[in-house]
């Protein structure tokens, strides 16, 4: 595997254009929502790289290396050298909801062979838990799914998927990776804590949620919040959900991607089903951090040495609190990783991996989640 990084600035332009000297099969494009739809600067991936796969999406920031910027693009080229990928992509509207969506997206590719599907999704108009189910439903349990859903900063507005020459909302697009020459690894944690007592969800519509404990869960939530419930929903970033199921064995974190003053609900990136119990959940710095770094641990369970990259996908909400020392958190990840590891990726409204190895593939929020490859 060879692979060459270029980066776009509003005041430099593309850089790194002198090293280019691959034939690329994939180009991994992050970039914010607002460069992506004005700037003339995409078309020129498809100009300098004619025959690769472009696959994307707007972020709530950029990872280039161990940097994380705002409003620029970042583009990651790979050549495989044993390894076989092929892309399609799904536009949300052609479907009936997010799980038929995943599920036919799923049937654009072949099984025979295939080791992993990489995702990449509309962040507003999709809910993600319905989205991996369909993935689910049509892949061999053997086949690993990792991914993310698409930001758009703090703003919520409109989310965007680069599938080769479309640049649009309401797209889902996917790699899917074959061959038996490819190490994939993968490790999604987050270093939140719970606090509060306990809490019920008695009403919720898929990834709607109306009450907890019978009671108005928007009121409820905004009671937590005090402050900072005026600047929901950014703020309820902060505040995230730990959402256990009845028997308590198994919990994931939701985070809310928009508020229903109107109809008096929340609604989050994933399900929250009837019956699950849930806590609010705070973090810190230092425990940010080593969550990140416990992700790139575990990402290279399966992987002797330095991964050949590693793309970090973590929440927007972990970025909001970390603000000017964000990037220690990439940091952490690039000395578990070593110096040879090429590092990219985004801040999203969502992150799709397994908890762990030998897992389902689920939708996460406030993590970091990472994903190795090493070609043998």
């Amino acid at each position: 595997m060879q692979i060459e990084q270029l980066r776009w600035t509003v005041n430099k332009g593309w850089d790194n254009l002198s090293s280019r000297r691959l034939s690329p099969h994939l180009v991994l494009v992050f970039g914010g929502t607002d460069i992506l739809k004005t700037e003339s600067s995409f078309p020129y991936l498809r100009d300098i790289y004619p025959t690769a796969h472009i696959l994307g999406c707007s972020t709530a920031g950029e990872i280039y290396n161990t940097q994380v910027t705002d409003g620029t693009i970042v583009a990651t080229a790979i050549e495989f050298e044993h390894t076989q990928v092929k892309g399609n992509y799904l536009r949300v509207a052609e479907t009936a909801n997010s799980f038929e969506a995943g599920a036919m997206l799923a049937q654009k590719f072949e099984l025979e062979g295939l080791v992993h599907l990489f995702v990449l999704s509309d962040g507003l108009g999709v809910n993600g838990s319905d989205l991996i189910a369909g993935l689910r439903s049509q892949l061999p349990d053997a086949v690993t799914i990792t991914g993310g859903l698409a930001g758009d900063g703090s703003r919520f507005q409109e989310t965007l998927v680069i599938w080769d020459e479309f640049v649009e909302s309401g797209l889902i697009g996917a790699i899917a990776i074959y061959g038996d020459r490819i190490k994939i690894g993968y490790g999604s944690l987050g270093g939140w804590t719970a606090f509060g007592p306990k809490r019920m969800i008695t009403k919720s519509k898929g990834n709607v949620l109306y009450e907890l404990d019978g009671m108005s869960a928007l009121n409820l939530y905004k009671k937590y919040l005090g402050d900072y419930a005026s600047g929901l929903p950014a703020t309820g970033l902060l505040f995230p959900l730990s959402l256990c199921d009845a028997t308590g064995d198994h919990s994931v974190v939701r985070t809310i991607l928009a508020v229903d003053e109107l109809e008096q609900n929340l609604i989050f990136a994933g399900d929250v089903p009837e019956g699950s119990i849930v806590r609010f959940m705070q973090s810190n710095f230092n425990r940010l951090v080593d969550g990140a770094i416990a992700a790139a641990q575990t990402s290279l369970s399966d992987i002797a040495g330095s991964p050949d990259l590693a793309i970090l996908i973590s929440c927007v909400g972990r970025k909001l609190l970390l603000k000017q020392r964000i990037e220690e958190e990439v940091e952490g990840v690039r000395e578990v990783m070593g110096s040879s590891t090429i590092l990219t990726g985004f801040y999203s409204y969502g992150e799709i991996a397994p908890a762990a190895l030998g897992d389902r593939c689920e939708l996460h929020n406030q993590t970091m989640t990472i994903t190795t490859f090493q070609e043998q």
